[in-house]
């Protein structure tokens, strides 16, 4: 079956437009507050969505029923990544994890009532949310069977009680998608069950905002109690006992969007490189005309260049409704290292510059180093990978020796 990696003008329009508006709106304010938001400034990030509005790239991954640009996978990697050469560039389009992951799950399994009540309010910038799964050792993080946060039921609704840690934009959100199990035990292969909790239940708790290495996500990392914390049955996501399942139709697409937004930042940090090379000499000659320095420029666009089409054939599949498991962890695994090292190499190119305040390089580097981590380890990627790899030959060979003739 052929691959379809042609940009539609519409969308090739939308990235043009994004980048213009990344250049002269988002990067200003990125410098300004060198890119730390996990204190949440809610000014800045109303008037940087204000302004995507106005330059018409809000939202370009929703639905147009609910206010989007409606743009299948393949348009939102053009434009995302135009996105992410600023930091800033996916909170104004709002288009930022992890709103825009809850966004395509609750336009996937929510009812009509939530829809109107949760997604119609955060695909407009009104509201931010969360994605409450993450747990302290030993519960849920790289497997996510290990969930011990727990659900009971009681009358009219369920109690709901346990930890959260990691959850990212936690600190002002107005709900939390909280997966919790209804059924089984740590280590069983299934029952969660996904539950909507408003941030005004008095069962949910910040306990505090955890300190990190990346300063970049809005509203930063927090760490959440939900003690006897009490919703009503039209509170459960989808069915119960199916969050995992549930759970799948988001992280798919939100580790591709990840990569999206993250290829941006590796394009800013290679242009930089770039720049400088051509621009500083040493030696008796410009750095561009070193022979190292010239194989880290060359590494970097092999690099570049490479994540986007392994990135580029996840989402052709996924929007074609494959089954995208194996493509997506090979993308996420690849462009999560990929772009590292694009990112390292410009550090060393700019050499004292690079890990200076004088140049974004080390704001860049601090952000992108936890992206091998979300949404997955390339570790338990990689196992997973070699897993798929190991059954489809099994399954080859099988399928041979059924088709040999009796002797």
């Amino acid at each position: 079956m052929p691959i379809g990696f042609e940009i539609e003008e519409r969308v090739a329009e939308i990235a043009r437009r994004t980048t213009e508006f990344v250049r002269d709106v988002v990067i200003p304010e990125e410098q300004a507050c060198d890119g730390d938001v996990h204190a949440g400034p809610e000014p800045l990030r109303r008037r940087l969505q204000d302004a995507a509005r106005e330059a018409g790239v809000f939202a370009p991954h929703v639905d147009a029923a609910w206010g989007g640009l409606g743009l299948d996978l393949r348009g939102q990697a053009v434009v995302f990544e135009a996105a992410g050469y600023s930091l800033l560039g996916p909170l104004a389009l709002n288009c930022a994890a992890p709103d825009e992951g809850n966004t395509h799950l609750l336009e996937v399994v929510a009812t009509k009532e939530q829809k109107e009540r949760y997604l119609r309010p955060l695909a407009a910038g009104e509201t931010r949310s969360c994605f409450a799964m993450t747990e302290p050792a030993p519960g849920a993080g790289s497997d996510p069977r290990a969930l011990m946060t727990t659900a009971t039921r009681i009358d009219g609704g369920w109690r709901i009680d346990g930890r959260k840690w990691f959850i990212s934009g936690a600190d002002g959100a107005a709900f939390a998608i909280c997966m919790a199990r209804t059924s089984g035990g740590p280590g069983d292969p299934g029952g969660a069950t996904m539950f909507l909790i408003a941030a005004d239940n008095p069962g949910m708790k910040i306990v505090r905002n955890i300190d990190t290495l990346d300063r970049g996500l809005f509203g930063g990392h927090s760490e959440i109690a939900f003690e006897g914390c009490e919703v009503g049955d039209e509170a459960v996501l989808g069915e119960v006992d199916q969050g995992f399942a549930y759970a799948q139709v988001r992280l798919g697409p939100a580790r591709m969007t990840h990569c999206m937004r993250w290829l941006g930042v590796a394009r800013r940090a290679q242009d930089i490189a770039l720049e400088r090379a051509a621009d500083r000499s040493a030696f008796g000659k410009p750095l561009a005309e070193l022979g190292m320095v010239q194989q880290m420029l060359a590494d970097s666009e092999i690099d570049i260049e490479t994540s986007r089409a392994v990135l580029w054939r996840a989402c052709w599949e996924l929007d074609q409704g494959r089954p995208a498991a194996q493509h997506t962890s090979i993308a996420k695994t690849y462009v999560s290292e990929a772009v590292h090292r694009v990112v390292d190499r410009a550090v060393q190119i700019c050499g004292a510059l690079g890990i200076s305040g004088d140049a974004p390089l080390s704001r860049l580097y601090r952000e992108v180093r936890p992206f091998r981590i979300y949404d997955g380890p390339s570790e338990t990627h990689r196992w997973a990978i070699a897993k798929r790899a190991v059954r489809a030959a099994r399954e080859r060979r099988d399928t041979h020796h059924a088709a040999e003739p009796l002797r």
